[in-house]
């Protein structure tokens, strides 16, 4: 139908109508007159459609602590082992004989190669042999007893347990001594930062959601999702940093150097223990448990795990690993949950023995969740490289400087003078309280300048899915 005029300059048209002119020709009911400007029947209420997306949390519930932080980097102290071995490189292959003269090359330098003469070794792991003679480029062991000597192979690396020492009635003392050692570790703080927009206009516009407490503002949920990201990347970057040693390095955004920041799971690739595929034997647990017995671990663990391992534990206790119950003659424990089975119960952890050990089991919801670490793993195998879980020790380990006994893992974060830089959060902006700027708009920022230390890592384990 032709258009109307009669009003001004506007045009109406009754295909575009939002309501219907009450003529006798066009009146029908009631309800088609105001069909087009009924109120929609709408459900108020967010749906989590993927549940709680939130992945932080592990970090606190393993026991890290919070410390603040005054440099651009942060350092520690950790003790060497009592017992050092004599490492060397053999360069030449030498018969069995009871007297060996091996050529060695070792990358330690003459004032820290631990052999000395007269000291007692085991070569072969069970012969027992005397340190005859060492000069720059040789050294000779002797068999203590009337056999040959195991041969010496060209190119092979020998790792001499140092036993003792003997000498003869009326000797002097030793010319050389073994000085204890500690190893400086530091590892440089990381910032990140997030930042969300909202308008004027968009801040006072009310939706069809309730985004929680009876708000219908949208841009409330964006801002709460944009601090949760930026929450759960932090924690993210505390597991999965490193430090940036590529020799030419993209220069990113904005300028200076980034340092990068070594993360959890990077410092147990570095100096601890790596298991290469799933735990799902008991010969794979017992692996682990002699490793951990070699590094003197405590007795407790907490066992982060994705999915798939989690359900390779849970066969594994079903083939007769002690499970973690009340009942008399389990060795289990709870020192981590002031000695509480039940406290266990209620923050999530499963609990078995093996070995004298105790493991408190945990679904970790970074490594299932499909956007991020749960990516390479579908059905029931892991169909690419990547981490399952790791094993924490849920002990303090003591500071060989100090004496101190501190956590396995600290979290640390710039502060001082009251000015702390672990979440720092300010607007920029023109309205909702700010006043710093003339733009019709809100800047939500975010900042956060953090590092993560692992002491002791050769007692942490990282499993990997291949």
């Amino acid at each position: 139908m032709a258009g109307m005029t009669g009003l001004g300059t506007q045009t109406i048209t009754s295909a575009g109508n939002a309501f219907k002119l009450a003529t006798p020709d066009r009146y029908i009911s009631l309800g088609d007159f105001i069909d087009t400007v009924n109120k929609p029947d709408n459900r108020t209420q967010l749906i989590k459609t993927f549940g709680n997306q939130g992945i932080t949390g592990f970090l606190q519930l393993v026991g890290a602590v919070k410390t603040a932080g005054t440099a651009d980097e942060v350092q520690w102290w950790e003790e060497q082992r009592l017992h050092p071995t004599a490492n060397f490189t053999a360069t030449g292959t030498v018969a069995a004989a009871k007297t060996l003269t091996i050529p060695f090359t070792t990358s330690s330098s003459g004032s820290t190669f631990v052999l000395r003469v007269n000291d007692v070794v085991l070569w072969n792991g069970s012969e027992r042999a005397i340190v005859a003679a060492i000069t720059s480029s040789t050294v000779t062991l002797s068999n203590l007893a009337d056999a040959n000597l195991a041969a010496a192979t060209s190119g092979v690396a020998y790792s001499l347990p140092i036993v003792g020492n003997l000498y003869g009635q009326g000797t002097d003392q030793p010319t050389q001594f073994l000085e204890s050692n500690v190893v400086r570790r530091t590892n440089p703080y990381m910032i990140m930062k997030e930042i969300f927009k909202v308008t004027g206009s968009q801040a006072t516009n009310i939706g069809w959601v309730d985004v929680g407490g009876g708000d219908y503002r949208w841009f409330i949920k964006g801002e709460a999702d944009t601090r949760q990201r930026f929450v759960d990347k932090r924690e993210m970057m505390m597991l999965l940093g490193q430090k940036n040693v590529n020799a030419s390095p993209s220069s990113g955004y904005g300028s200076g150097t980034i340092s990068g920041s070594e993360g959890y799971f990077s410092a147990i690739e570095d100096r601890g223990l790596v298991t290469n595929g799933y735990i799902d034997s008991l010969v794979d647990l017992d692996i682990i448990i002699t490793a951990l017995d070699r590094n003197g671990a405590g007795p407790e663990y907490a066992v982060y795990v994705d999915r798939l391992q989690d359900l390779s534990f849970d066969d594994l206790v079903a083939k007769g690993v002690a499970t973690a119950s009340l009942t008399a003659g389990v060795a289990t424990q709870f020192g981590a949950f002031n000695n509480s089975p039940n406290m266990a119960i209620e923050l999530g952890f499963k609990s078995f023995g093996r070995g004298g050990y105790t493991f408190h089991k945990h679904d970790w919801k970074l490594l299932n969740e499909p956007t991020l670490l749960g990516t390479s793993v579908t059905g029931t195998a892991a169909t690419a490289a990547g981490f399952a879980g790791a094993m924490i020790p849920m002990a303090t380990v003591v500071d060989p400087r100090t004496g101190n006994r501190e956590f396995p893992l600290e979290i640390n974060y710039k502060s001082t003078n009251g000015v702390s830089r672990e979440m720092q959060h300010w607007l920029t902006g023109s309205f909702m309280g700010a006043s710093n700027s003339t733009r019709d708009e809100l800047q939500f920022n975010y900042l956060s300048e953090i590092a993560l230390v692992t002491r002791a890592a050769n007692r942490h384990v990282l499993i990997k899915r291949a």
